[in-house]
């Protein structure tokens, strides 16, 4: 057997599965892109002067964007982990109850205008509540890989 890593057979043990793979993707993006967001590009141009108006509406445009790539990235979490774990552990493994959790707060966020809850608040909540599961997600084990 050859001393690189190239030559070795595709089954082996270092190689990372696809699923694998597809789940940090998707974790990266979403949970990096909610506190990127949040706090660090928006306190970055409050802090070099933007208008407060722009402010607002560069937020109000971008969070449910990026709300709505996190419910994506979250079903896609949800296939990974069926796909490795059964579909049992979609609700009953602590990862599936955080990506379900993730999953009715971003739906949260975007029926809650339309159930009168229209002060900020509730959608402040919602997101913060996204970006915690998030990070709590971030510390568990990646299904299909030895824990």
């Amino acid at each position: 057997m050859s001393k690189f890593v190239t030559s070795e057979p595709a089954g082996s043990r270092g190689t990372p599965r696809a699923g694998a793979i597809t789940w940090r993707l998707a974790q990266t993006f979403w949970v990096g892109g909610l506190w990127l967001l949040y706090f660090v590009l928006l306190p970055a141009l409050e802090h070099y002067g933007l208008a407060p108006l722009l402010l607002a509406d560069i937020s109000a445009s971008l969070i449910p964007l990026l709300l709505a790539f996190a419910g994506f990235c979250v079903l896609l979490q949800k296939l990974v982990l069926a796909q490795a774990r059964g579909l049992r552990s979609v609700w009953a493994d602590l990862r599936g109850q955080l990506l379900l959790a993730v999953l009715l707060l971003v739906a949260g966020y975007f029926v809650g205008p339309g159930l009168g809850l229209e002060d900020g608040a509730w959608q402040l909540f919602c997101y913060l509540a996204v970006a915690s599961c998030g990070l709590v997600l971030v510390l568990q084990p990646v299904p299909g890989e030895a824990s």
